[in-house]
């Protein structure tokens, strides 16, 4: 067989691919099912091969009768979404993009997760040449109320939890800069809403600031926040747009869109 005859054999099979997934677009343009003769429309197919097609998909379980001439998306879909969510871990979805992040900024790179009142590091992107000691070290724990990544986790509770917060760890401070007042600590996280991201002035640690912003999964629910720690008059205002994109970035591999943001 020749070139052009394996080309001529494989176009048919890819244009058939490529008209069930045009289908499959205009199923999930709609909530509701929809005829075959609007579905034919909307394609631009003729009804009888929209009609073979949808039957095909409909044998996989891609595609629903919900009753006889209207189609809808099948659970089909849903199960295997649902098993590309359970392979999908924010660690492995951040590490990579972490790096290039560091590479740009030459500062270290953290990922925390919130545990309870705690925020856990659970990765770090970092050099010896960034010229800061590494006190953090994945696994480590800090408060919320101390820690840029914390912060955007209690941004995202309602008062009456950053209150409950307040209650229970006392908002006990590690530096003469830490938070330790909850009518300031309000005030902190009303700009974290506002702008959507944080920072820590030394709060944590003298001579060490941070910047921070959320990474959110496909319910929109903040999962994770990224970092940027530098020495205390290192850390540039302009790595913010960079940081926030590599979040961004993140949080698309996680299935997240915009407008599906909702609090933790």
């Amino acid at each position: 067989m020749t070139k052009s005859d394996a080309f001529a054999a494989t176009t048919p099979t890819v244009q058939v691919i490529e008209r069930m997934f045009t289908l499959m677009d205009v199923l999930a343009s709609k909530e509701e099912a929809i005829s075959l003769k609007e579905i034919s429309e909307k394609t631009g197919l003729h009804p009888s091969t929209a009609h073979r097609l949808l039957n095909d998909l409909a044998t996989g379980r891609f595609v629903d009768r919900s009753q006889p001439g209207s189609y809808r998306l099948g659970m089909r879909l849903l199960e295997l979404g649902n098993l590309v969510k359970s392979r999908l871990n924010v660690r492995d979805a951040a590490l990579i993009p972490m790096r290039e992040l560091h590479k740009l900024i030459q500062q270290p790179v953290n990922l925390s997760m919130r545990q309870g009142d705690e925020i856990v590091y659970i990765e770090r992107t970092y050099s010896e040449r960034s010229g800061m000691q590494v006190v953090r070290a994945i696994g480590g724990r800090a408060p919320l109320h101390l820690t840029s990544v914390g912060k955007l986790f209690l941004a995202a509770d309602d008062p009456q939890r950053v209150r409950a917060y307040a209650t229970r760890t006392g908002l006990a401070g590690h530096t003469k800069n830490s938070l330790t007042q909850l009518p300031a600590l309000e005030r902190e996280l009303a700009k974290v809403r506002q702008y959507g991201n944080a920072h820590d002035n030394e709060e944590l640690e003298l001579g060490v600031r941070c910047m921070a912003a959320g990474i959110y999964d496909d319910q929109g629910k903040l999962v994770a926040g990224l970092s940027i720690s530098a020495p205390a008059g290192r850390l540039e205002e302009q790595w913010l747009s960079k940081l926030q994109a590599t979040a961004h970035g993140i949080s698309t591999t996680l299935g997240y869109q915009p407008g599906l943001k909702r609090p933790a």
